[in-house]
């Protein structure tokens, strides 16, 4: 099995630039400066981790793998097969939301669950939601919201399976392929990836991004 650390810009097989992608990077990227955490572990859908962070770091965002778990995550393709696995950059236990622009949150159905079971994880999740910044969520991710008590009063989608959990904790589930409201986006599946990327772009370029206190190494 292959070991990986998250996919470089320059490792990376894509589609040529768009005019508009070429502009964005001569101006430094509309992320440019920002740092944004993904928090997953074990069992994260691969493709809800590189998708999501492969655009994040093509709009010039820096981005940092943080988990539970120390040195490497195992990834999953449909929750049972067996991926790559991926350089842990920042335990939770160190990790704090003044230190980051906005949080991503990918799915799978074993890292959400473990997450939401995880003292330093819902600590984490939970700084973002008190700050008011900018949460991306996608297919299982919201889980770990609820703990967090991030989901009351917003509107926002997931996997179907979670519409109880959700509506339970004050949410208002509803079954789109991409919801923007206030400072949270969210997504169904690995099936939506291509608005929802487009879509968490767009909310951490315009959040505010005051100075943040500490320095992540």
């Amino acid at each position: 099995m292959m070991t990986r650390n998250p996919p470089s810009q320059a490792g990376s097989t894509q589609a040529p630039p768009s005019a508009h992608d070429q502009a964005t990077r001569r101006n430094g990227g509309s992320l440019a400066g920002r740092t944004i955490a993904i928090l997953a572990t074990d069992g994260v859908e691969e493709v809800e981790l590189t998708d999501p962070m492969a655009a994040l770091r093509q709009a010039g965002a820096r981005t940092l793998l943080v988990s539970p778990a120390k040195g490497e995550i195992q990834a999953m393709e449909a929750d049972v097969h067996p991926t790559n696995r991926y350089h842990v950059d920042m335990q939770a236990s160190a990790a704090h939301a003044a230190e980051f622009d906005g949080l991503l949150l990918p799915g799978g159905t074993t890292s959400p669950d473990h997450l939401r079971m995880d003292h330093d994880a819902v600590r984490f999740v939970r700084e973002f939601v008190q700050a008011g910044k900018p949460i991306a969520a996608i297919c299982h991710g919201p889980w770990t919201l609820i703990d967090a008590q991030g989901v009351s009063g917003h509107t926002l989608t997931s996997w179907p399976s979670l519409r109880a959990d959700l509506t339970n904790a004050g949410g208002h589930w509803v079954d789109r392929p991409v919801v923007t409201d206030g400072m949270l986006v969210t997504s169904r599946n690995p099936g939506d990836l291509g608005v929802f990327c487009p879509a968490i772009v767009a909310l951490f370029a315009a959040a505010p991004a005051p100075a943040r206190h500490g320095h992540v190494a």
